[in-house]
């Protein structure tokens, strides 16, 4: 807790994750939002995770699921960049665009996701 207190956005991520591990949401969605809206992609990827699949005490919200994998996504993240594809191609919690899903299909794909 003594370095994610003193900003390291990472321990703030593990910290978050340890503490959704044992019910203690609030408190964990406080550190993973902490570590998110302080620009660290993987924290971003989890909450818009979260947002997607109603966990750790939030609701289901698929639009703030989107907003969260694009902030990652624009930062260059594999994973965020293929999880707002597959919003983009299915259309969840954005307008369904299959030339953007194909857009961030590829900028996955050229840093070796497939």
């Amino acid at each position: 807790r003594k370095r994610a207190a003193k900003g390291d956005l990472k321990m703030q991520l593990v910290l978050a994750e340890r503490l959704k591990e044992t019910s203690e949401f609030a408190e964990a969605r406080e550190w993973m939002e902490g570590a998110a809206n302080a620009g660290h992609a993987d924290a971003q990827l989890a909450l818009g995770s979260w947002y997607e699949l109603g966990e750790c005490g939030l609701p289901k919200d698929n639009v703030r699921a989107v907003q969260w994998y694009a902030r990652a996504a624009e930062q260059g993240h594999a994973v965020s960049q293929c999880s707002l594809a597959a919003c983009y191609f299915t259309g969840q919690g954005v307008a369904q665009d299959v030339g953007r899903a194909v857009h961030w299909y590829i900028k996955a794909a050229e840093q070796g996701l497939a």
